[in-house]
């Protein structure tokens, strides 16, 4: 299994078949060795409750260990009664990432009058802006990089946090320990981790209504918490920026864009082979992808094989914020990854006005660009098989109107429909985060809030 998480990750695709048979092995509890959740996120074929299945094999060792590194801790809470709400975020990532990114606009626009935002990161300083600004926009930014677990537990109790928010869930550098000991009364999953973390984890998961319909709740451990338009906050402070020239960023003067930047472990060999059918039917396009130093040959050689000339990929450099989204506005048409969607670079797309064409599926990760794309107004490029996705994304690379149009309606709903409206979208986190304490005073068991429309 570890031989095929190398590959997907480099999209070294011979030979994954046995590889991928060995998961029913792993989650019927038959094989020694722990898959990683993350890492099962981007299997094609994996169900939600699979994933489940396997969220809770891997917290099952870690909740004991938990436990038994001190038996006699048992934090206790008050209700937090006659003081402000408060708010910790748990994270590494309070530094030039994505997740401060989409995040950062929500910190700032926090209601001071009703919470007490503080921030705990286990991340190191890299000394650029988004750190200092995160600093900023927080009541309190605690360093607790050199702390244990147990001491950062201790530290998060003692400051009386009411919601604990982990922002790293199952992905890299996480540190699942604090969260197992259980030092706020109300734990929530959101925003890092597009998944369940398994029992006794967390009490609440921040989704929305495409995302897990109510159907779906059997497969998550946590108590669904649902926005009302998207689960995915992106900020509207940061401009597109200026357009750099094709020929700058490596791309031919004519023909069509379709790019896609996510990820190479997101790229499954299914979708690949579409984008390649794509760019034999779309004369003189090009695929722009995110460079890799090991991915990008192997994807030229893909390219080869579907009998596509391997120059038509055009790799772009791994770039900070503001040059990515200038650049982006020289795309066409973003095309999703599946089962694992595009999150952060579908939203960034989207502000830099280009339109995205998806394919969505049972889990959670594999409906992040639909739930994106319905809170922008544009739910028709959400295709219901791998076939409507081709014909859609065939349908306006070869139609010019058609894609003018999109455009055009894109460029006027950035700013009057939900997906970038930060302060609409913090009031209704603040909400869900309201019925969460109230729950809690209630002495009431965690319960689906801000329940879906039927």
């Amino acid at each position: 299994m570890a031989t095929s998480v190398r590959q997907r990750s480099v999209c070294e695709w011979d030979d994954l078949a046995p590889e991928d048979i060995a998961i029913g092995a792993i989650l019927a509890g038959e094989d020694d060795h722990l898959l990683p959740p993350f890492h099962l996120l981007s299997f094609p074929g994996v169900s939600a409750k699979q994933q489940r299945a396997c969220s809770e094999l891997w917290t099952r060792a870690r909740r004991t260990a938990a436990g038994a590194s001190d038996p006699g801790l048992r934090y206790a809470f008050d209700d937090g009664r006659g003081r402000k709400m408060r708010l910790g975020y748990l994270s590494n990532d309070f530094q030039e990432h994505a997740t401060a990114h989409l995040l950062i606009e929500v910190l700032e626009a926090h209601a001071g009058a009703d919470f007490e935002v503080l921030a705990y990161s286990f991340g190191a300083d890299d000394g650029q802006s988004m750190r200092r600004r995160t600093m900023a926009a927080c009541d309190h930014f605690i360093d607790i990089s050199d702390m244990d677990d147990q001491a950062a537990a201790a530290r998060i109790h003692a400051d009386g946090v009411d919601i604990l928010i982990d922002l790293k869930g199952f992905t890299s550098g996480a540190r699942s320990g604090i969260v197992l000991l259980r030092p706020a009364p109300i734990i929530v999953n959101y925003l890092g981790y597009p998944g369940t973390m398994g029992a006794g984890m967390c009490d609440y998961l921040i989704t929305d209504r495409f995302l897990t319909p109510a159907a779906s709740a059997p497969d998550y451990a946590e108590a669904l918490a649902y926005m009302p338009h998207t689960y995915h906050p992106h900020g509207r402070r940061t401009p597109p920026g200026t357009r750099p020239g094709r020929r700058e960023v490596g791309l031919p003067e004519e023909g069509f864009v379709f790019c896609c930047f996510n990820q190479p472990y997101k790229i499954s060999p299914d979708i690949f082979a579409i984008w390649c059918r794509l760019l034999a039917l779309v004369p003189d396009s090009v695929l722009w992808l995110l460079d890799h130093p090991h991915a990008a040959g192997n994807l030229r050689s893909e390219a080869i094989r579907h009998g596509v000339d391997a120059r038509r990929l055009v790799f772009g450099a791994n770039l900070p914020q503001a040059a990515h989204l200038a650049r982006l506005q020289l795309a066409d048409l973003m095309l999703d990854t599946a089962p694992f969607n595009a999150h952060t670079t579908a939203s960034d797309a989207l502000w830099a006005g280009v339109p995205i064409v998806t394919c969505p599926g049972e889990t959670f990760p594999s409906r992040v660009a639909g739930s994106i794309l319905h809170a922008v107004g544009l739910g028709e490029l959400v295709a219901e098989d791998h076939a409507g996705y081709f014909e859609l994304a065939y349908d306006i690379a070869t139609e010019p109107n058609r894609l003018a149009a999109l455009k055009a309606r894109l460029d006027a709903n950035r700013l009057e429909t939900p997906l970038f409206d930060v302060s609409a979208y913090t009031l209704a986190l603040e909400s869900l985060y309201r019925a969460m304490i109230v729950r809690h005073r209630d002495r009431l068991q965690p319960a689906t809030i801000g329940a879906p429309a039927p």
